[in-house]
């Protein structure tokens, strides 16, 4: 059974692109969302990405092989709203297990193949949990500070649900993602080591947090030091960033974050800032020459591509990947 605690020792491991960048070029309507199962479902459900995975399996089943055709080592799961705070806006809290479940059903399978073809390029499966859209650090309400649109049990609880779902599915890692609130993601870490110590089982953990602005800090105001040590506390398998600034804007936060940690390190950024019409146009090599600068400062252990790259970007990634060794801790942290 191949192992990534082994596979990161040996070389840089490449993360895949974006998803919802790729369903966007399917452009499905409604229906199609729909698929069968909920033609006469009372809500709109256009835009909800995870649902496809139930109603368009084989697009998501696509996109995963183009990733790991690209070269990626570890695909992400199509389950990045998959808890049933992300769920409550369309109306489905009630298949989120189903839905994290075949999620990682698909990306396993896709990964089984490709390692049988190649035993020596295992695949990995990342279970992708992402940062809900409420925060629990925060007021949605600047009249009333002291409220709080979610808690942390609420948290707990939803995320303890996708994790299991995921694990049942096949996943070979859990993704700790997009983290704008470091709270949030300490709610997903205890729901994990919950699952973990009531399963009797061991599964590496990937966070990744996002600086949302030049001022080098999370959304609830955290500098990366502090973004670290407040997540140090569990065995992680890597720390890093992904979404929010393109590669270039990203460096300067994963040097100090490099230097600070024992625990490998991870990117995906995005392919640069998002234009007028949200949408990003930095190139695959443009790209490419930025994600060199990175391995030329031996600074990451997994990279890969956030919101806007394509397996274009990937497979240029993944070809300059193979060139550098991965990254090797000098951290005093």
């Amino acid at each position: 059974m191949p192992n990534i605690q082994e596979e990161i020792k040996k070389r840089i491991l490449v993360l895949d692109g974006a998803m919802g960048t790729m369903l966007q070029r399917y452009n499905f309507s409604e229906e199609d969302f729909r698929g069968e199962r909920f033609k006469d479902f009372p809500h709109s459900l256009k835009g909800n990405n995870d649902l496809l995975s139930l109603t368009q399996p084989q697009a998501i089943k696509a996109v995963h092989a183009l990733y790991f055709e690209a070269g990626a080592d570890i695909v992400e799961t199509n389950t990045f709203s998959g808890t049933t705070i992300g769920m409550a806006d369309y109306h489905l809290e009630d298949i989120v297990y189903e839905l994290n479940y075949e999620s990682a059903k698909l990306a396993r399978e896709v990964a089984d193949e490709f390692t049988a073809k190649n035993p020596d390029k295992p695949r990995f499966v990342a279970g992708s949990i992402g940062p809900t859209n409420r925060t629990a650090s925060m007021s949605p309400d600047v009249n009333d500070p002291g409220y709080r649109a979610v808690t942390f049990d609420d948290l707990r609880i939803a995320y303890k649900q996708q994790v299991e779902a995921l694990i049942d599915g096949g996943c070979d890692l859990l993704l700790v993602e997009t983290i704008f609130d470091t709270l949030n993601a300490k709610a997903a870490l205890f729901a994990i080591e919950e699952v973990k110590e009531e399963r009797n089982i061991d599964i590496p953990i990937m966070v990744s947090g996002t600086i949302t602005d030049a001022s080098g800090r999370t959304l609830s105001g955290q500098t990366v030091e502090a973004f670290l040590i407040s997540v140090s506390h569990i065995p992680l398998l890597s720390v890093g960033f992904n979404c929010a600034l393109g590669a270039d804007l990203l460096k300067p936060y994963l040097q100090t974050l490099s230097q600070h940690t024992s625990f490998n390190v991870s990117a995906h950024p995005n392919a640069g800032l998002p234009n007028a019409f949200g949408e990003y146009d930095e190139t695959p090599e443009q790209m490419q020459a930025q994600i060199r600068s990175y391995l030329e400062d031996n600074l990451v252990n997994i990279i890969g591509g956030c919101c806007g790259t394509t397996p274009e970007h990937i497979k240029l990634i993944a070809d300059i990947a193979k060139e550098y060794k991965p990254r090797v801790s000098t951290a005093t942290m």
